[in-house]
C-alpha cells in the first residue's frame, strides 16, 4: 500500500552534515528550490574532528565505486581533494597488504583512489555545497520530531519548537538515528532490523609524514588470518604531511591505551606500524573508539511507506568501519535518491518505496561481504546470511589464490570495491583459476 506526500519540489530538508546527509544534499540541490541541512553540531571551519562524528578521528577510505559516485556528485572533486593535500594511490601497486602470513606481491588492480582525513573531506563538500545558492547549512540545531499524519511526512519540527515545511525529509543522522520513533509518531511502521555483534574497536594516532618512510608504498593494511587472528592494522597518508595509524580488531581486540597501542603494534604479524611508532615524530595522542555491532534496518520490505521521507548513510545500514564501506554506500545511496526523483514527479511515497528497493540492492552484496567476513569469527553473533559458510570457505580460497594469480587479484579487488558483481567470482575461469592457485600456496 502506497501513500501520497506533498507534491512539489520547493523545499528539502536533510537532517546531518555527514558525509552521507552532504552527498544527499548535493543530489537534492538541482532537483529542489531549496536545500537545508541541519545539524546538531557546531560545525568547524577548520577540518577538525567534530564531536558529532567520532570515528572522524580515524581513518576513512572510498572504496573505487564510491569514489566514482562521489565525483559524479561533485565534478572534480577529487583533484581538489588531491590539489589540497590528499593522496592518490592505486590499491594493488601501492597499499601494501599482509594477510595469511604474507605480503602480497604489488600487482595493478586498475582501482585508482585517494587518501584524506574525514574531517577534510566534509570541509571539502560542505564548501562545495554552500556554492550553490539555494543550500544553506544550519548547524548547533537539534530535530524534536517530525511533522505530518497518516498522509506523510511534511515537515521537521525543532527542540526549540520551530517547524520547518518541506517537500523531503532526508535522514541523514547516522547510526543513532531517531527516526523509529518519529515515524511510530505519526503511526508509520518501523523497520525490521539485523544486528551482528562483533565487538570491533580501534585505536589511531597521527604521526608526521616524511618522504621515503614508508618503503612499502604510499599505505599498508595488515588483516588477520580468523579464526585465531582478531587483531589489524592500518598506515594511511592524509594531507598536511601526515599518517595515520590505527590499530583494531575484533571482539574485543583493540588497544585502549598508549601502552596497549605500542604493545599491538610489536604483536601484529608484519612490523611496519612497530616500525613507524619506533621511529616517527607523534603529532597526536592516541584516540579510541568502539563499535559494537552492525546494524541493517529493511526498509525495502515496508508495505507501507510515509510520503515525504527518507533514510540514507547509516541510518539504513551501520556497517563493520573496518571495510571502510560506510562512506561509499552513502554516495551510492545519494545517487539512486536523485535517480528516483528524476523518474518520479513529486518525493510521494511511490518514490520513497522505489528508493528503499533501489538501497536494498546497493547493500546486499557489502552486507553480505562484511557479515561473511565477521562470521569468521566464531565469537559473532546475529542473524547468518544463508549460505554464508560455504561462502566464507570460497571466499578464503580466492584470497589465497589472489596472492599470486593477477587475474584473480583483479576481479576479487573490483568485486570488493562493488565496481563488479560478485557473480564475476564465480566465472568457471576464475573459478578454475581459483582451485589451482589456492591449492598451490601454503596458508
Amino acid at each position: 500500500m502506497l501513500l501520497s506526500g506533498d507534491v512539489g519540489r520547493s523545499h528539502a530538508v536533510v537532517i546531518g552534515a555527514s558525509v552521507a546527509g552532504l552527498t544527499a544534499a548535493q543530489a537534492l540541490a538541482s532537483r529542489f528550490d531549496r536545500v537545508t541541512v541541519l545539524d546538531r553540531d557546531i560545525l568547524p571551519d577548520n577540518p577538525v574532528p567534530r564531536r558529532g562524528v567520532p570515528q572522524g578521528h580515524h581513518p576513512h577510505v572510498l572504496l573505487a565505486s564510491g569514489q566514482a559516485a562521489l565525483d559524479e556528485l561533485f565534478p572534480g572533486v577529487k583533484e581538489e581533494l588531491v590539489a589540497g593535500g590528499a593522496v592518490p594511490f592505486e590499491a594493488g601497486r601501492d597499499m601494501c597488504i599482509h594477510r595469511f602470513g604474507v605480503v602480497w606481491p604489488p600487482a595493478d588492480t586498475g582501482l585508482h583512489l585517494v587518501s584524506f582525513s574525514r574531517p577534510f573531506l566534509e570541509t571539502t563538500l560542505r564548501g562545495r555545497l554552500l556554492a550553490h545558492p539555494n543550500v544553506s547549512i544550519r548547524d548547533g540545531v537539534a530535530i524534536a520530531a517530525l511533522t505530518g499524519s497518516s498522509l506523510g511526512v511534511t515537515g521537521v519540527r525543532l527542540d526549540d519548537g520551530e517547524t520547518l515545511a518541506a517537500n523531503l525529509v532526508v535522514d541523514a543522522t547516522g547510526r543513532g538515528s531517531r527516526s523509529d520513533r518519529w515515524l511510530a509518531n505519526l503511526d508509520f511502521p518501523v523497520p525490521e532490523a539485523a544486528e551482528v555483534k562483533i565487538g570491533v574497536g580501534y585505536s589511531t594516532r597521527v604521526f608526521r609524514r616524511e618522504p621515503g618512510f614508508l618503503p612499502e608504498g604510499v599505505c599498508v593494511f595488515i588483516l588477520p588470518t580468523p579464526p585465531r587472528g582478531r587483531r589489524a592494522g592500518l598506515i594511511l597518508p592524509i594531507e598536511g604531511d601526515r599518517w595515520l595509524v590505527s590499530i583494531g580488531g575484533w571482539h574485543g581486540q583493540f588497544p585502549k591505551d598508549e601502552a596497549e597501542f605500542q604493545r599491538f603494534a610489536k604483536e601484529l604479524p608484519y612490523p611496519a606500524i612497530a616500525d613507524l611508532l619506533r621511529d616517527g615524530e607523534p603529532l597526536s595522542e592516541v584516540v579510541s573508539y568502539g563499535f559494537p555491532s552492525s546494524r541493517r534496518r529493511y526498509f525495502e520490505k515496508l508495505r507501507l511507506v510515509p510520503g515525504g521521507f527518507v533514510t540514507t548513510g547509516d541510518a539504513v545500514c551501520s556497517f563493520n568501519p573496518i571495510y571502510g564501506q560506510g562512506m561509499t554506500c552513502a554516495a551510492l545511496d545519494a545517487l539512486a535518491l536523485g535517480r528516483m526523483l528524476d523518474k518520479h514527479s513529486s518525493a510521494d511515497a511511490a518514490m520513497a518505496r522505489d528508493y528503499y528497493r533501489e538501497v536494498g540492492s546497493i547493500l546486499a552484496t557489502p552486507w553480505r561481504f562484511a557479515a561473511g567476513g565477521d562470521f569468521a569469527f566464531p565469537e559473532t553473533q546475529g542473524p547468518r546470511p544463508p549460505g554464508i559458510a560455504l561462502l566464507n570457505r570460497y571466499s578464503r580460497r580466492v584470497q589465497l589464490a589472489a596472492r599470486y594469480d593477477p587475474v584473480v587479484r583483479r576481479v576479487f579487488s573490483s568485486v570488493q570495491h562493488l565496481v563488479i558483481p560478485p557473480s564475476a567470482l564465480f566465472q568457471p575461469s576464475i573459478v578454475a583459476k581459483v582451485v589451482r592457485g589456492s591449492r598451490s600456496v601454503n596458508e
